[in-house]
């Protein structure tokens, strides 16, 4: 099941440290980091080979060795269906992967997850946004990296609230990702003085969106409210765009798990005023830049926040696991929350339940006229810090 876009990255050095028990299945030649997954679905585009390019790229970063072994980055395709990745999981954790990353769609996580769980080895979740990764599902050896559903409610709600959004209605898909994510913006846009006035939801795959806009410009909300991801996202904000909603000014949309590339598959005209929020962008900082140069030299496109989480936490994980001296997991781990994130030149932290700890900007997309050079699509309208972007640790996940 797993694909022939395997890499392997030679890396010489020390001799490796004895392993613990729990990690005797791991392989005793290489360390392996599995990259698994949407190789040529719907967010093919926002992980896919990009994920893969990145995972390269932190490993030959981190050099040139890891305990005295090399580094092999393979990759599988999860099909975006839990069943399917589960058993790539299963398959590569009995083979000695040692860690695997990425993830998207909330079910191919969850199950992921759960595996590596029953396995006792590592997940570093990237992809995949729901808040139950840190708290109900917490476990020593997962770490959650993706903006998660709280911080784009946080940025979008709290910050487009308090600029005057005080009114919202939202257009949903009907799955637990969207309703968990409509649930969380309304407790932020509550608690923030605003008030949402309705909603319209929709089935995945749904390609008609002209009754849930009708509503949703019926309505007289200041905010549409985007609880959408992917293809369908897409689609909805291109037919709101022919509907007049991103030129016309009397409403505004925002997102919440936008990327990059929906943006370019848009173009600026489609997308213009859409405004939503990341924990990274290509063009904030030194940082960002110096990294996307690099990786756009390789793939021809700026990273996603996906991809680039993908790299910040497998270069963060082999940092962790040369400190520890070990690779067993349990250790790694407790080595990766203790230790300082580089997050593209800023410093963040990687808490105790495995949450992610770096501050939130809210951008909102420019218009075409603003846009000054190839992807230079954003402009930063707020920022919110982590201790307002993501929720406090969950009883018995702090240790």
């Amino acid at each position: 099941m797993t694909t022939a876009l395997t890499r392997r990255l030679a890396l010489g050095g020390l001799a490796a440290a004895p392993l613990a028990t729990r990690a005797r299945a791991q392989s005793a030649d290489r360390v392996r980091v599995g990259v698994l997954t949407d190789a040529a679905g719907p967010y093919g585009s926002s992980g896919g080979a990009g994920s893969v390019a990145a995972a390269r790229m932190a490993a030959a970063d981190f050099g040139p060795s890891v305990l005295g072994l090399p580094v092999e980055v393979i990759t599988g395709d999860t099909q975006n269906k839990p069943d399917v990745a589960g058993a790539i999981a299963r398959q590569w954790y009995d083979s000695g992967v040692d860690v695997i990353v990425d993830l998207p769609v909330t079910p191919v996580a969850l199950a992921v997850q759960q595996v590596a769980r029953d396995k006792g080895r590592s997940v570093m979740i990237t992809a995949a946004a729901v808040t139950e990764f840190t708290s109900k599902l917490c476990a020593p050896i997962s770490s959650h990296w993706a903006d998660d559903t709280h911080a784009m409610a946080a940025a979008s709600g709290q910050v487009l609230t308090g600029m005057g959004g005080t009114s919202w209605f939202f257009i949903t898909v009907d799955f637990s990702f969207g309703l968990a994510l409509q649930a969380e913006a309304t407790k932020v846009i509550e608690a923030a003085g605003g008030k949402v006035l309705g909603t319209a939801k929709f089935p995945i795959g749904n390609t008609d969106f002209s009754s849930q806009i009708l509503q949703a410009q019926s309505s007289g909300a200041k905010v549409i409210g985007l609880a959408a991801v992917g293809g369908d996202q897409v689609n909805l904000i291109k037919q709101a765009s022919e509907f007049g909603i991103t030129t016309k000014g009397a409403q505004t949309m925002a997102g919440f798990l936008v990327y990059i590339t929906d943006i370019q598959a848009l173009g600026l005209q489609a997308a213009q005023g859409l405004s939503f929020g990341s924990c990274f962008y290509w063009d904030s900082s030194d940082g960002t830049r110096a990294f996307a140069r690099r990786f756009q030299a390789e793939r021809a496109m700026v990273p996603t926040k996906n991809q680039a989480a993908i790299y910040a936490s497998t270069l963060h994980y082999l940092k962790a696991m040369a400190r520890a001296g070990t690779r067993d997991p349990v250790a790694v781990n407790a080595a990766m929350r203790a230790m300082p994130v580089d997050w593209f030149g800023e410093t963040v932290a990687l808490r105790a339940d495995g949450r992610l700890l770096a501050p939130v900007t809210t951008y909102r997309v420019k218009a075409p006229g603003e846009s000054k050079a190839a992807f230079d699509y954003y402009q930063p309208i707020g920022r919110i810090g982590p201790d307002l972007a993501f929720l406090p640790p969950a009883a018995g996940c702090t240790a």
